[in-house]
């Protein structure tokens, strides 16, 4: 999907090329993107052969959608756990996590 919102549109082709290094499989890409497409992420035109792909949701949606899902699947939808899961991860000490609390009540005031 990143690569989709830089480019705009492209072909399967056109995808790999701007992926880092090792690049994935054609196969690989070009499945991933018909899973898109069949989630509605993604829509195409067809030349023949050939499909030009093109994101038809706004990235801020996909963010959205993807967070929400990701917070349900792994988190039972509670924003608390996955921060505190984040927190006792990476050794978070008080003052970072005072820290990051400014930083959302800041945040929801605007």
């Amino acid at each position: 999907m990143q690569i989709l919102w830089k480019i705009e549109k492209g072909v399967v082709k056109e995808v790999i090329e701007k992926l880092p290094e090792p690049r994935p499989a054609y196969n690989t890409v070009s499945t991933i993107t018909r899973i898109l497409v069949k989630k509605g992420f993604v829509g195409y035109k067809a030349y023949g052969k050939t499909h030009e792909y093109y994101p038809v949701i706004e990235k801020d949606s996909y963010r959205d959608f993807y967070l929400k899902n990701f917070l349900s699947k792994y988190f039972s939808g509670s924003f608390s756990n996955l921060v505190s899961f984040f927190a006792k991860e990476n050794d978070m000490n008080s003052e970072e996590l005072e820290k990051m609390i400014k930083n959302i009540e800041s945040k929801m005031e605007k």
